[in-house]
């Protein structure tokens, strides 16, 4: 098929998505586009790099300095998310009582500024950072939480699959490169590289597969039969594409997190017990570990060598750099200067994070940074156990979410800038419950009455 053909096939097929969703008339404001762009440049490429594509010169970037097109548009983004909030009243205070760990752990990421080699530069990092709350904040205080929710990720996949796909087979300038360490064809779709494309699959597919579950639990309708159909489809493309991007890590969390969907949804689980069962699945993991080498088997299966594609060297050499090891090297500050160029100097393919969202956090916010972000893990699951119990569905959403994250941040780092995985985690870890004029957090079931939200959690509690 030409690549015009099969341009304005897949744009005709996009429009008619949004058609049918602007149709559905979603119980959403015209606010939620502004997290919808957020997101769509975090997972996708900066406005800069879109750009390019069309042949507009924007101006040279530095790796310190950033795009000024993209620090605009992160910026405008920002103020515009802030008016929304200001106009819904949002209370500083609330967030604050509500999310005691995440308030602190900002905090100290502010403070992490001031002891970088470059103060300027971390604090517009910082103030980048800010817009993943502020977008969750709006999504939070629509008049319907999980409608807003689901309503941003469907028209996030409407746009990012089949881009990908079409990039991929038709506009393979765009959707395709080469591997840093094979040489051979590596595919991106409508991210920079395969490890985006795998994390874009992983965020999307874990949503989908949620949202499947859900749907089938509602009432025979016609609605009910098309979101079925959507969900199966774009959940087939998705597991074409991440087998295309070839991203273990992205296709083993994603495995974790629809394992314990089905898990969390198993009759037999008492959820009052998840926190045991989790106790009990770490000491059955170390027992596989230590006693089996299960970490071996599985990098096996995966046709991976032991070293992660050079991932526990790069952690080695990062230990290696002399940093302040109780306060790091500064807010999002290892990679930049001399580090980097050490760094630089021994791998070809120029790192620019430790493949390791823990060991990354050492590393610009020290021993004090990593016991906050454990921390906040933490109290992040005892939020999630507690929702499982009084709104099952968003509950067990969070509790997988939170797991893969964990077992993704072990190959590579996501706590950190503009990461898509970041994003998401505000998501399930933050609280907002009253925002002025707007039903609670626990809203009912998408186009669902709240009769039927209260049946459906009673009937699996029962």
């Amino acid at each position: 098929m030409p690549s015009q053909l099969a341009l304005l096939i897949y744009v005709t097929g996009i429009a008619w998505l949004f058609r049918r969703d602007f149709r559905e008339k979603p119980n959403v404001t015209k606010a939620l586009w502004i997290p919808f762009f957020w997101l769509f440049i975090s997972m996708t490429r900066a406005v800069s790099e879109w750009l390019s594509i069309f042949g507009l010169n924007v101006g040279g970037a530095s790796l310190e300095e950033g795009s000024p097109v993209d620090a605009l548009v992160s910026f405008g983004l920002i103020v515009a998310g802030f008016f929304i909030l200001s106009r819904r009243r949002v209370s500083l205070a609330e967030i604050a009582r509500n999310n005691r760990w995440l308030t602190i752990f900002f905090v100290y990421c502010f403070l992490a500024v001031f002891w970088s080699d470059f103060p300027f530069v971390a604090f517009k990092r910082w103030i980048k950072v800010i817009g993943h709350p502020i977008m969750v904040l709006i999504i939070f205080t629509e008049p319907d939480f999980e409608v807003a929710l689901t309503t941003l990720l469907k028209r996030s996949a409407y746009i990012m699959i089949p881009v990908s796909i079409l990039f991929i087979k038709y506009f393979p300038e765009l959707g395709r490169g080469y591997s840093d360490w094979t040489g051979g064809v590596s595919y991106s779709g409508i991210t920079l590289g395969k490890n985006a494309l795998g994390v874009d699959c992983l965020i999307l597919g874990f949503f989908l597969f949620w949202y499947l579950l859900k749907v089938w639990q509602f009432e025979k309708s016609k609605f009910r039969r098309n979101e079925l159909i959507f969900c199966v489809l774009f959940l087939g493309m998705i597991g074409w594409l991440i087998t295309m991007a070839q991203s273990s890590t992205s296709l083993v969390s994603l495995m974790i997190g629809v394992t314990l969907i089905i898990g969390l949804g198993l009759r037999f689980v008492k959820n009052e017990y998840v926190g045991s069962y989790f106790v009990f699945g770490i000491l059955i993991c170390a027992v596989a570990e230590f006693g089996f080498g299960a970490s071996n088997w599985l990098l096996e299966i995966l046709g991976k060598d032991p070293t992660l594609t050079d991932r526990t060297e790069v952690w080695h050499d990062c230990l290696k750099i002399p940093i302040n090891p109780i306060l790091g090297a500064g807010f999002e500050s290892f990679w930049l200067g001399d580090r980097l160029k050490i760094m630089w100097a021994k791998w070809y393919w120029r790192p620019n994070q430790a493949h390791n969202g823990y060991i990354e956090t050492y590393l610009n916010l020290g021993l004090v940074g990593l016991i906050l972000l454990i921390g906040l893990l933490l109290s992040t699951f005892w939020k999630s156990r507690r929702e499982l119990l009084t709104h099952f569905h968003f509950g067990r959403l969070r509790i997988a979410f939170l797991s893969l994250l964990v077992a993704y941040n072990w190959t590579e780092a996501s706590f950190k800038a503009l990461h898509p995985m970041w994003f998401m985690f505000y998501i399930i870890a933050l609280d907002y419950p009253k925002a002025a004029g707007h039903t609670p957090r626990q809203s009912t079931d998408l186009y669902v009455g709240p009769e039927e939200e209260s049946h459906l959690d009673e009937a699996h509690q029962t």
